[in-house]
């Protein structure tokens, strides 16, 4: 579990650094609103935290471990959600968006599985 607890958390932290410091280049590539790339990048970095804390600190503490495969896959939704027709981005966009939620809905089943068979 704390190998995955830490995939996810560089995963979160890699990505909201991503998106903080190139945002206006990524929301170019993308078609991307350039103040949702912001704003999710905002939220991506004490997210990783939380999951690096749980991974180290917490991983016996199914209240955070709950939190955390919750939250992955409300990031799934939501991401899809967008795709709906909330924002129109660019093929390229939209390959993003599919991949970064193939990659959260992966840790997060990871993640699921890891608790349920008690592995720490």
């Amino acid at each position: 579990m704390k190998s995955i607890l830490l995939i996810d958390a560089a995963t979160c932290l890699l990505m909201g650094a991503a998106l903080l410091v190139a945002t206006g280049m990524i929301a170019c590539l993308t078609g991307i609103p350039q103040s949702l790339l912001f704003y999710a990048g905002v939220l991506l970095v004490p997210i990783g935290l939380f999951m690096a804390a749980t991974g180290v600190w917490w991983r016996e503490s199914s209240f955070a471990i709950w939190m955390i495969i919750v939250g992955n896959v409300l990031w799934v939704v939501a991401s899809l959600a967008l795709l709906s027709g909330i924002i129109a981005p660019n093929a390229l966009g939209v390959i993003f968006i599919l991949a970064q939620a193939v990659v959260v809905a992966v840790l997060a089943w990871l993640e699921l599985k890891a608790h349920r068979s008690g592995r720490s």
